[in-house]
C-alpha cells in the first residue's frame, strides 16, 4: 500500500515586530547637568534662553509666592539642565564648560557677541566666561574638521593658531592648516 502524499511543511510563521506606541512625553535623559549658582539662577536662565535657540524654562520654584528663584529645570540649545541657587560658597571653575557647536563663523560671531554684550569675559582658544562664572566654548565645526586631518603637522599648525586666539576665526584656522 502506498503512503498518502505529505503536504509540504509550512515555513514557521514570522512573528510580527511590534512598534512601540509613541509616548506623550519624550524619554527622560539619564544624566542631566545640575548647576549650582551663586544666587543668580534667574538672571542666568534669562541670558541663556535669550541667547540660544531651542531654549525654554520648564519649571521654576520660588521661595514664597514672589520670592527669589530657588531651583529650576530649563533647556539651553536642546540640552536639559537643572539649576539651584546654592549661595555664595558655590563657584564654577574652568574644569567644567559648555561646548557650543557652531555651524560657521557667523554663528560663532552671533553667540560671542550676545555673550560679550551680556558681560561675559573672553578668555582664550574660543572660551568665554559668562557673568555668572560659567565657562563656554564657542567652536565652529570647521575647527573640529581641521583637527581630524591625518597630517599631524597640519593639526599642530591649527592648534598653534587656535592658542593665539580669543574668539575662534575660521579663516585664520584654515590658513594655518594650509601652511602646516
Amino acid at each position: 500500500m502506498a503512503r498518502p502524499a505529505r503536504k509540504p511543511a509550512k515555513p514557521p510563521a514570522r512573528k510580527k515586530r511590534r512598534t512601540p506606541a509613541p509616548s506623550a512625553k519624550p524619554a527622560a535623559r539619564k544624566v542631566t547637568p545640575f548647576l549650582m549658582f551663586n544666587d543668580q539662577l534667574e538672571a542666568a536662565i534669562e541670558l541663556y534662553t535669550a541667547t540660544f535657540p531651542d531654549s525654554k524654562v520648564r519649571n521654576v520654584a520660588r521661595n514664597g509666592k514672589d520670592g527669589p528663584v530657588t531651583s529650576a529645570e530649563f533647556v539651553i540649545g536642546g540640552q536639559s539642565f537643572m539649576g539651584y541657587n546654592g549661595g555664595s560658597h558655590f563657584q564654577f571653575s574652568e574644569g567644567f564648560s559648555l561646548f557650543v557647536d557652531c555651524r560657521d563663523q557667523a554663528e560663532v560671531d552671533a553667540y560671542w557677541g550676545k555673550l560679550v554684550r551680556a558681560g561675559s569675559k573672553p578668555v582664550q582658544c574660543g572660551w568665554i566666561t559668562d557673568p555668572f562664572g560659567l565657562s563656554w566654548q564657542i567652536v565652529p565645526r570647521r575647527f573640529m574638521e581641521l583637527l581630524r586631518d591625518p597630517n599631524p603637522r597640519k593639526v599642530k599648525a591649527v592648534i598653534d593658531a587656535m592658542m593665539t586666539m580669543g574668539k575662534l576665526d575660521v579663516k585664520a584656522l584654515e590658513a594655518a592648516h594650509a601652511k602646516g
